[in-house]
């Protein structure tokens, strides 16, 4: 159960993108939305995948974009990475992302948080329940199932090691992260070629690497990212 959405319906027509990666899961919730939801609700486009999602965010502006977090080409935080970093979408205003996703694991939840989400609920919600979770969204509130809101809660108190769960640092594997970690802390690449017992051609490939999957553009960067996260 989300908690309480009720109680707050947005004044007018919300309009939303369906991004999931199953088609028969994307229509089911257009039709739940153009039942329980007509007159509140507007589902103006669906998208399959990362690519498909950005575009028909740029297309169709839509107030909430209804996001799975694992999907084709990047998952839901890269969409939201994406739409963030487009001068196109941010000049008429960024939708606001609301998670609905089958995961209820710490990491997902917390990932898809950090990625810029505005509430993660679960598959199991219901049509009014939905409904009224994404006029909420739109309003500008945060919305979560009880369960889940605790994982949140719990990452912002220490509980849980933030860093453990970050999307971002999933994409790099762990030579990767080792080498992220040194230079992040300031070693030069024949040092931390040194410390791994690899070549500074190869510190330099994996350098390359690291910054690319998390697109950083030099060094500075990269010791603050890595400090924002807890990992030096």
């Amino acid at each position: 159960m989300v908690d309480q959405p009720s109680a707050a319906e947005p004044a007018g027509t919300v309009s939303v993108v369906v991004v999931d990666d199953h088609a028969m899961f994307r229509r089911g919730v257009r039709a739940e939305l153009e039942g329980v939801g007509a007159g509140v609700v507007d589902v103006v486009a669906e998208a399959a995948d990362v690519d498909e999602a950005v575009a028909a965010i740029s297309s169709y502006g839509p107030d909430v974009v209804l996001l799975d977090v694992h999907l084709p080409g990047g998952g839901g935080v890269e969409v939201m990475r994406r739409v963030a970093s487009s001068p196109t979408i941010g000049s008429s205003g960024s939708p606001r992302f609301l998670a609905l996703s089958v995961s209820d694991a710490a990491e997902d939840v917390i990932g898809t948080i950090r990625g810029g989400a505005r509430g993660y609920v679960t598959k199991t919600i219901t049509g009014p329940e939905l409904v009224a979770a994404i006029g909420r969204v739109a309003e500008g509130d945060a919305v979560f199932s009880p369960r889940l809101a605790g994982f949140v809660l719990d990452a912002f108190s220490g509980s849980i090691e933030v860093a453990a769960v970050d999307e971002d640092l999933d994409r790099l594997t762990e030579r990767e992260r080792e080498v992220m970690r040194l230079i992040a802390r300031g070693y030069a690449y024949k040092e931390v070629a040194k410390e791994l017992f690899i070549s500074i051609k190869t510190v330099e490939t994996h350098m390359s690497s690291v910054l690319r999957k998390l697109q950083l553009s030099s060094r500075h960067e990269l010791t603050r990212w890595a400090s924002d996260r807890r990992l030096l």
